[in-house]
């Protein structure tokens, strides 16, 4: 399959978190179109996995849903190039109170590949110590923790709404069922 060439590019909106851009563009079959582009620095997410094999989960108000959602916790990388590793690593402290001995990758995913370029990494901590919850000053949070089948339940029972969340439990289940612990 053939790719589009960019032709022209327009920046509409710049704010704190998204940038918002057009691209003109040349179909392969020759007809220019243009195409809406949230651009996205890019975000880590983390499934903390207390010594129970219990899933850590973040409760917090989302102004797109209008709710309260049940989230694993994540943040925006603060810069291009950060690591998402230690944005992982700083967001779990930040958002949880706890620091962890080992984080590993797990994968990598467009959030929303139609309308936007941000990649969330996803990390699985184990062997979780307590520190202190460092919260933003927007940041209104609770924490409780969840037995991993008990969420995934909650997937299919429409309780757990959020892309990174389903992705990343599904993903971490999938890998416990092959023995990759």
């Amino acid at each position: 399959m053939e790719k589009f060439k960019r032709l022209r590019h327009q920046d509409i909106y710049q704010g704190n978190r998204v940038h918002l851009v057009t691209e003109q563009l040349l179909s392969p079959d020759g007809k220019e179109v243009t195409w809406e582009l949230i651009k996205h620095i890019g975000a880590a997410a983390v499934i903390p996995v207390d010594n129970n094999g219990d899933i850590l989960m973040v409760k917090q108000y989302r102004l797109a849903s209008d709710s309260i959602t049940l989230e694993i916790p994540a943040g925006v990388l603060d810069e291009k190039h950060e690591d998402p590793k230690e944005c992982a690593l700083r967001e779990l402290e930040e958002e949880t109170g706890f620091q962890c001995q080992h984080m590993d990758f797990l994968f990598k995913f467009y959030s929303s590949i139609g309308i936007c370029d941000e990649v969330i990494h996803i990390f699985v901590a184990k062997d979780l110590k307590k520190t202190k919850q460092n919260l933003d000053d927007d940041e209104f949070v609770e924490i409780k923790s969840y037995p991993l089948d008990q969420l995934i339940h909650m997937i299919f029972s429409g309780e757990l709404l959020d892309n990174k969340t389903i992705s990343a439990l599904l993903a971490y289940k999938y890998q416990l069922e092959r023995g990759n612990n």
